[in-house]
Parts: structure tokens; C-alpha cells; sequence
């Protein structure tokens, strides 16, 4: 009862897989917007565009030319963030100027031939192949590195140069931060209480059922507790799982049929594409493959920056950036509008109705 009944008022939320919090003030959603108005992201994307570095048969920045792939496509990144060759930058001279080596591998891999299609409209056994494919990608970068980020930036808001199906693949030395503190927060809720953090969350999530959006047999997507964006969630395997490439078969079937309803319904909340920065979170490799990471809960983050509508988004800025992060949207508010859309996409369901309406002339 106490949740509920400061439901509306501000207060403060814990996110223990970072040890931060969050500001909720939802009654900031009253206040009238004069800001800035995001463009309506173009639809009318070509199948096939020549111009297009990630389409098959064209031709890279680099001069390589992509095979005529029918399904997923893995390439070197040709502006790669890490090369696993950069030399070592050398001692600390002073605390205050410390630097560390950085070496990896960048990779892109492209979900789908076609330009003009995206994870939602995808049939399921096209994203059961995404789904296998990053799972490969774990385990043969892992053997190497610390740490694989996949991760995708989808549309231009979220800083997508390109209008093709793809993400992005960074293997790295070192363990990033973000991770870091996944790492030293899950080992900490063990230790303390006993219980894998992420497994028992996603328990009294779905038991308690505010914040489920969608579910099934094996995954749960939630709005979280804790969520700082307006709309972002989190996707949860109920049973305890380090990394993707220990997913069985038909937890694979699962998680690629709750990505697409997930993806659906973010498109259908304002009837646009809807932009997100997601990225999986799974136990770290390297070094780590031989040690009892057994505090780790493999889990995918969706964070999307639309707030209002598809062109007004919600911006980190000011008190976000010098104080705490702050939302004006209650997470238990965000999961009821996604968890009440349909389940076809307005695309799909656009597209049945004027065969009908056709039909009925």
C-alpha cells in the first residue's frame, strides 16, 4: 500500500544493479511542452538501396564488397572504437593521470537482408537466427575477452547512421563500467541475501504484476522499479542463466517470440519506429570463464528516449547530468500503457485492412 499510495508524489528509487537512484516526479507529465520537437523518422525506406553500405552485394567504405546474404551478416567494423593491436600507452606518471591499455574487436552484424524491415516485423525464425548467431558471438569472443557488448542503436534519435537491421559487436580487454557495477552489485545481493538478484526480482515482479508488460513460459519484460527512461524495460529469463550461449533451444524460441511482442508494442505506442539503445548484460568471459560467476543473471536492457509522443523525447541534461537521474513518468504508469496496446503491429494491421478495405470496393 505505501507504493501505491505515494504513487503520485516525488520520492526516490534504489537500483541495485548500480547503486544509484532515481528521482520519480510524475506529476511533471502535467506541465505543457515548448521544446524541442523531434522529425518524424522516414518510413519509406528501400528494400534495396545501392548506396547502402549494410546492403548485400554493395559495396563498404573500405572497398570489401558484402556477399549476397540471405540471412544474418557478420563483418569487421571498418571504423572500429577497439583494434587488438593498439600498443600500450604506458605507465602512470601520477593518480591523477592514469591511463590503461585498451584492445578489442568491433564487429557488425547485420539481422536481415531487406532495408526496410526491423526486429518487430521479422518473422520468428529470422530473429531465432539473430538470437543464435549472438549467442555464437559470445562464446567464440569470450574464449578471448573479458567482456562482449552486443547492443543496437536503433533509428536516428538514438544515433543510427544507418536505415538498415543491424547492431553492433564490441569484444574488449576490460571490463567496462557499466558491467563493473553489475558485477560488484550481484556479487554483493548474493553474498548478503542469499538469493541471485536478477532471479529473485524476476519473481516478485511477476508475481506482483505492476510492471509486466509481456511474458511467457521462459522470459519476463518488465518495466523495472528503477527504470529512468520513460518506456525502458528489461528482459529476464526465469531460470538462472549467465550468459546467451546457455539458453536452450526453446528458451531461444521464446526470447525471439517475446522480442517481437515487446518490439511490437513499442512501435505501437505512437505508431512510429519506435528508437531504443539496447544491449545484453551476461556474466563476463575471459578470465571469468573459470571462475563461480554464479551471482550473474543474463538480462537485456531496452532504453528508449521518447516520452510524450514520437517527436517529443525526454533529454539527461542539467539536473540529470549534475545531480540524479529523474523521471516524470512512474514506471508502474509506462508498463500499463505498454502492457494494454495490441500485439500486431499497426504496420501489419494497417496493411490487412486496406486488402479489406479493397476488397469491400
Amino acid at each position: 500500500m505505501h507504493e501505491r499510495a505515494n504513487i503520485q508524489h516525488q520520492h526516490l528509487r534504489y537500483n541495485p544493479l548500480r547503486g544509484s537512484w532515481v528521482l520519480v516526479s510524475a506529476h511533471r507529465m502535467k506541465r505543457p511542452w515548448k521544446g524541442q520537437v523531434e522529425k518524424q523518422s522516414e518510413d519509406e525506406v528501400p528494400r534495396h538501396d545501392p548506396t547502402n553500405p549494410l546492403c548485400p552485394g554493395n559495396q563498404r567504405a573500405n572497398g570489401e564488397v558484402n556477399p549476397e546474404y540471405d540471412s544474418t551478416f557478420l563483418f569487421q567494423n571498418d571504423f572500429p572504437a577497439l583494434q587488438p593491436d593498439a600498443p600500450d600507452p604506458g605507465a602512470r606518471d601520477h593518480p591523477l593521470f592514469q591511463t590503461k591499455a585498451a584492445r578489442g574487436v568491433c564487429k557488425v552484424m547485420c539481422f536481415h537482408p531487406w532495408s526496410d524491415i526491423t526486429l518487430p516485423l521479422m518473422e520468428l525464425s529470422d530473429i531465432k537466427r539473430v538470437i543464435d548467431k549472438w549467442a555464437e558471438l559470445i562464446e567464440e569472443l569470450g574464449t578471448t575477452y573479458p567482456w562482449v557488448q552486443i547492443f543496437e542503436n536503433k533509428g536516428a534519435t538514438m544515433g543510427c547512421s544507418n536505415p538498415h537491421p543491424h547492431c553492433q559487436v564490441w569484444a574488449s580487454s576490460f571490463l567496462p563500467n557499466e558491467p563493473s557495477l553489475a558485477d560488484r552489485f550481484q556479487r554483493e545481493y548474493l553474498k548478503e541475501h542469499g538469493e541471485v538478484m536478477l532471479v529473485q526480482y524476476a519473481k516478485m515482479e511477476t508475481d506482483r504484476r505492476e510492471r509486466v508488460v509481456v511474458e511467457n513460459g521462459d522470459w519476463v519484460a518488465v518495466v523495472p522499479y528503477w527504470a529512468t527512461w520513460p518506456f525502458q524495460t528489461l528482459l529476464l529469463p526465469r531460470r538462472h542463466v549467465l550468459r546467451l550461449c546457455d539458453l536452450t533451444t526453446k528458451e531461444r524460441e521464446g526470447l525471439a517470440s517475446i522480442m517481437k511482442r515487446l518490439l511490437t508494442k513499442y512501435d505501437n505506442l505512437f505508431e512510429t519506429s519506435f528508437p531504443y539503445s539496447m544491449g545484453w548484460h551476461g556474466a563476463p568471459t575471459g578470465p571469468s570463464l573459470q571462475e563461480d560467476m554464479g551471482h550473474w543473471q543474463l538480462h537485456a536492457h531496452y532504453y528508449p528516449p521518447l516520452l510524450r509522443s514520437a517527436t517529443v523525447r525526454k533529454f539527461m541534461v542539467g539536473y540529470e547530468m549534475l545531480a540524479l537521474e529523474q523521471r516524470d513518468l512512474t514506471p508502474e504508469q509506462a508498463a500499463q500503457r505498454l502492457r494494454n496496446l495490441p500485439e500486431e503491429h499497426y504496420k501489419t494491421r494497417a496493411g490487412r485492412e486496406g486488402v479489406v478495405g479493397e476488397k469491400g470496393e
